[in-house]
């Protein structure tokens, strides 16, 4: 549930989430540098974390932050959690088989949108590269800040509607 729930808070990639390496993750600094090589489109990421998401991470990292992975494979703790296993908790929670992790991104998109939340900065946060290859090559903009207060507004909304609906509080643990 810990990876669903970082999966939620962060909007990342799942191979991603199962990639993560505890040096990555700057839990003071409230950031997870995922490095280029691990990205679909090889540049660095950054990822602003929420005062939840830290949360979080330091809970996890008392369960696996002695060994390389945030999330190891318990029977190849040398490797990483499988593919399927966050989509196989998911259908344990009673979702549908059809729906994926990967829905959580266009998720958190459509309802950042939908907030009135800057485009470039949900692009930014999803890892989406500019198709301006003008624009690209001259703006190398982050927002950080102006990212991570995005990202807490995400995750406060989320807190929200798990204290409207009793059966997500219930999944949350």
């Amino acid at each position: 549930v810990i990876a669903l729930r970082l999966l939620l808070l962060t909007f990342v990639r799942t191979i991603e989430m199962r990639k993560a390496e505890w040096t990555e993750v700057d839990l003071a600094a409230a950031e997870w540098r995922i490095p280029a090589e691990k990205m679909k489109m090889r540049r660095l990421h950054i990822v602003p974390l929420s005062t939840q998401a830290v949360a979080l991470l330091t809970e996890l990292k008392g369960i696996t932050g002695a060994g390389r992975w945030l999330f190891p494979n318990h029977r190849r703790p040398q490797d990483v959690m499988s593919a399927t296993t966050v989509n196989h908790a998911l259908m344990s929670l009673g979702f549908a088989s059809a729906t994926v992790t990967h829905d959580f991104r266009a998720t958190a998109s459509t309802r950042l949108h939908e907030m009135g939340l800057r485009s470039d900065f949900i692009e930014l946060q999803l890892a989406h590269v500019e198709r301006n290859r003008v624009r690209a090559a001259y703006n190398h903009a982050d927002h950080l800040a102006e990212r991570a207060a995005m990202m807490q507004t995400w995750a406060d909304w989320l807190d929200a509607v798990a204290a409207d609906n009793p059966s997500a509080r219930s999944a949350k643990g």
